[in-house]
């Protein structure tokens, strides 16, 4: 099974939830400007998803998909935008080229999700990136990035684990903390996927980051431009467990292994 699997069908299947993300792209750009956006950019878009969501939510929306990688494009254009109306696959744009370019039109939201700003390693090279970033929105525009952190995700023996789907053609997602050196912040990830019979694809994704920290990007976000940013939480029932709202904190849990999003304002 794994000889013929689809890595970025797992991949969607295991680590996307595009319908979420848009959630709080509008929650964030609704508590600055108290209303709607329109229009997005998606950086290192992958296989543009979140694009193909985004304009699933109204005529009046307009997607733009920004990547590198013409394989990781294709696969989207041939799974993803196919899926679509013909009228919504005409309100996404995609550009094969690096995320640090500014481009028109400007919109109300850009994103840069699953970590991916990370491969910058120094500060010179992520407040450049933020630079464009801010050049690439609107005079009311919102920059939104999901973050991870916890004591939890400095161990190179943690690997997650969870089922995707069960039976025949069912999976496991395997999330693997493989590298953290302390010194420098360097880390490296990989996700391998496991199949009902055994199978198994190792290494389908892998990631060599710098772990930033919410102090840093917000510091960086500062020096970018940003007028002012906030860090987006969730919050916990009675229980303690996850209750899938979310909203602004500034003093939220210390837990093991903590998901967060920041939002640059313009």
């Amino acid at each position: 099974m794994a000889e013929t699997a689809d890595k970025f069908w797992c991949y969607q299947k295991s680590v996307q939830s595009p319908d979420h993300e848009i959630d709080i792209f509008d929650q964030a750009f609704d508590d600055a400007y108290n209303r709607k956006p329109v229009s997005l950019r998606e950086d290192f878009c992958g296989t543009f998803a979140v694009c193909c969501e985004w304009v699933k939510r109204g005529k009046k929306r307009t997607a733009i998909g920004i990547d590198f990688c013409p394989e990781t494009l294709q696969w989207g254009r041939e799974n993803n935008l196919s899926q679509l109306k013909d009228s919504q696959a005409q309100q996404i744009q995609l550009l094969e080229q690096d995320v640090r370019v500014h481009d028109e039109p400007t919109v109300d939201v850009l994103t840069a999700q699953n970590f991916s700003f990370w491969i910058f390693k120094t500060r010179r090279e992520v407040i450049e990136y933020f630079r464009v970033a801010y050049s690439n929105l609107n005079d009311q525009g919102i920059m939104v990035m999901d973050m991870m952190g916890g004591g939890a995700c400095y161990d190179e023996t943690k690997t997650d684990k969870r089922t995707i789907k069960k039976g025949k053609r069912g999976f496991q997602y395997r999330w693997q903390q493989a590298r953290f050196n302390p010194a420098t912040g360097d880390a490296s990830f990989y996700i391998h996927f496991k199949f009902a019979d055994g199978s198994k694809m190792k290494r389908a994704f892998e990631y060599h980051w710098r772990f930033w920290t919410i102090p840093e990007v917000r510091e960086m976000l500062a020096e970018a431009g940003f007028s002012e940013s906030h860090i987006y939480w969730e919050l916990e029932d009675e229980h303690g467990e996850d209750s899938g709202e979310w909203q602004r904190n500034e003093d939220p849990p210390s837990n093991p292994v903590w998901l967060c999003y920041i939002v640059g304002i313009k």
